[in-house]
């Protein structure tokens, strides 16, 4: 009985493995990352306007009660540590609550981090796009109070400059891995 059970759970293990690796997106694999979304002041903002150039996407939503916002502040510090080389990578942060995501909500939002982070949004479809051309998650999720909180992937999604995907950046990494990777990033 118990070579069956060892038996069961490895084919387990091997089908959750092997469906995380399907979602995860690739290092240096070529991917169509076309998305159409809007900037705060209403400006179209396709993925072709990325194009030759490094950059890094973050989905979070204004009304994330801390990894959104820890995320983006220490975003801020960490280009202030890089210097010019931060200058050379387009930053963007794209909201996945579009209900709930003005503009003007998203404008007021950023003002608390580095400036040179896009803040975009769009429509449920255009959302979705965007979320689907880097293999990010979100959902809503009700809460208690009859309102709706967001769950969706933590990491940044580092693009380098010829459109391949140079990885992942993950807050909970050492702050000298964070910076290496991105000055890789800004050197791509």
């Amino acid at each position: 009985m118990r070579r069956r059970t060892f038996f069961g759970l490895s084919i387990g293990a091997a089908i959750i493995g092997a469906t995380a690796a399907a979602l995860m997106p690739r290092v240096g694999q070529p991917k169509q990352r076309a998305f159409t979304l809007q900037t705060v002041d209403g400006n179209s903002f396709r993925s072709a306007d990325l194009a030759g150039n490094p950059y890094l996407v973050f989905f979070g939503f204004t009304h994330c009660p801390d990894v959104c916002p820890t995320t983006l502040f220490e975003l801020t510090a960490l280009l202030k540590d890089i210097g010019p080389a931060a200058d050379r990578i387009t930053l963007l942060f794209v909201s996945i609550d579009p209900e709930r995501d003005t503009a003007a909500r998203l404008k007021l939002y950023m003002t608390s981090f580095d400036p040179r982070i896009i803040a975009l949004r769009g429509d449920a479809l255009q959302t979705k796009a965007a979320a689907d051309a880097f293999s990010a998650f979100y959902r809503k999720m009700p809460t208690a109070s009859d309102s709706y909180t967001m769950e969706h992937t933590a990491g940044l999604f580092l693009v380098r400059a010829d459109g391949r995907l140079q990885g992942m950046l993950d807050m909970h990494e050492p702050r000298e891995t964070r910076l290496q990777k991105l000055r890789l990033l800004a050197a791509s």
